[in-house]
């Protein structure tokens, strides 16, 4: 039978809309859906066909991966059920069942058929299905299933696909819809399509609904990664801390004193090349990974401890040759952007913080002192030293002023 969804058939920008539709639309009979059932994807028909869950293979070139997991089945399988709340999927099926509406996709590669969407779920359903196996991954909280249960996740219900057919399906549900990936695996999933299928970084962002060079900006990132790693300059298994921020990086290169600092300033619209850092720059595109992410063989923690505030520090840090050789000496970023800065700006700052806290210390006078002899001393100390300031500064302002005017 054909499942009759709402008309018309959803385009990419509506695919959110299909499960509701499967949900709502097809009533009881989805239960018994046969191998003739059919989906419309993107404007095509795909048949439901249905295969035991050992005859379905987990995907190495999962964007949730990373690149990162041995792509051997049970390395993956076990990557999914530590790092992405499989334990989460695999209830829900022991309680409710596999929805048969929200079918498997999956392609034939070399043999066997490899899901390209749907890994948690079908990682969820083998690890329900085999208890040796939830044994070897120490997942024994899992529910145990009945026969009956069983039975119904025998066959389960998958689309057999090519990763082309349904790139923007698997792209607006996982890069700009209700279940995303992470920025790295984002990035990713746009190199793969963009590199893969020719498909322009202007039309992954129209048919994913990006209206904030979302895409451009991750392909940026990732391409500055990869290129870092083809130079040698940067290995991202060498990083100090376990998870990759990778957010740091996309984010960075797009800020002005980052950009400077790798020769990349002054461009308007990012180009979708594979090399978008200058070959000469390479040497700085591995310090700017290095004051990033660290290094876990040199055991150099990264600078970069939180996107907010230390990314802009270390972006104010690039765009002074003082403060660069600063930190390539090893001070800390709040020194470094001192040194960016100059005495000078840093002497107007640093009086106006003193101002405004002593502004708050007299309206807290009347109220918070008690006649504590160490306060009226330090308050002596503080008049001593504004004192001083002043002083050194009408000392030096004739003779600065006469320097400003030759």
């Amino acid at each position: 039978m054909t499942i009759a969804l709402h008309e018309p058939t959803p385009q990419p920008a509506d695919v959110a809309g299909v499960l509701l539709a499967w949900r709502h639309g097809a009533g009881a009979n989805i239960a018994t859906m046969s191998v003739s059932a059919t989906v419309p994807v993107d404007g095509q028909s795909f048949i439901v066909d249905h295969a035991s869950p050992d005859d379905l293979y987990l995907d190495d070139r999962n964007p949730r991966l990373h690149g990162e997991s041995d792509s051997s089945q049970d390395a993956i399988l076990e990557t999914l059920w530590r790092e992405f709340a499989v334990n989460e999927v695999a209830d829900s099926i022991a309680a409710n069942g596999f929805f048969p509406y929200e079918p498997l996709f999956a392609t034939f590669e070399n043999g066997r058929w490899v899901v390209v969407e749907g890994n948690r779920r079908l990682a969820a359903v083998k690890l329900l299905m085999d208890q040796k196996l939830r044994q070897r991954l120490k997942a024994t909280d899992l529910p145990a299933l009945d026969d009956a249960a069983k039975d119904e996740l025998a066959l389960i219900p998958y689309v057999p696909c090519t990763r082309e057919d349904v790139w923007r399906y698997i792209g607006f549900k996982h890069v700009n819809g209700p279940a995303v990936w992470d920025a790295m695996g984002k990035a990713i999933y746009i190199a793969s399509v963009h590199n893969t299928y020719k498909v322009s970084l202007d039309d992954i962002a129209r048919q994913i609904g990006d209206r904030h060079t979302t895409v451009a900006r991750l392909y940026q990132g990732l391409m500055a990664l990869e290129q870092a790693e083809d130079a040698g300059v940067y290995r991202r298994d060498d990083r100090y801390n376990k998870r990759f921020f990778f957010s740091h990086l996309y984010t960075g290169l797009g800020l002005s004193g980052i950009q400077q600092f790798l020769g990349i300033g002054g461009r308007k619209k990012i180009t979708a090349t594979k090399t978008p850092i200058p070959a000469a720059k390479m040497r700085e595109l591995g310090d700017v990974l290095l004051w990033m992410y660290g290094s876990g063989s040199q055991r150099i923690p990264p600078l970069v401890k939180s996107q907010n505030p230390d990314l802009r520090k270390l972006d104010q840090a690039l765009t002074s040759r003082e403060s660069i050789a600063a930190i390539r000496k090893g001070v800390g970023l709040d020194v470094a952007v001192d040194i960016s800065k100059g005495d000078d700006a840093i002497l107007r700052e640093d009086l106006v913080i003193a101002k405004m806290s002593l502004q708050s210390a007299r309206g807290r006078v009347v109220t918070g002192f008690d006649g504590e002899r160490d306060l009226v001393e330090l308050g002596g100390d503080i008049k001593l030293l504004a004192d001083a300031i002043v002083a050194d500064m009408e000392r030096l302002a004739p003779r600065r002023s006469r320097g400003a005017n030759r």
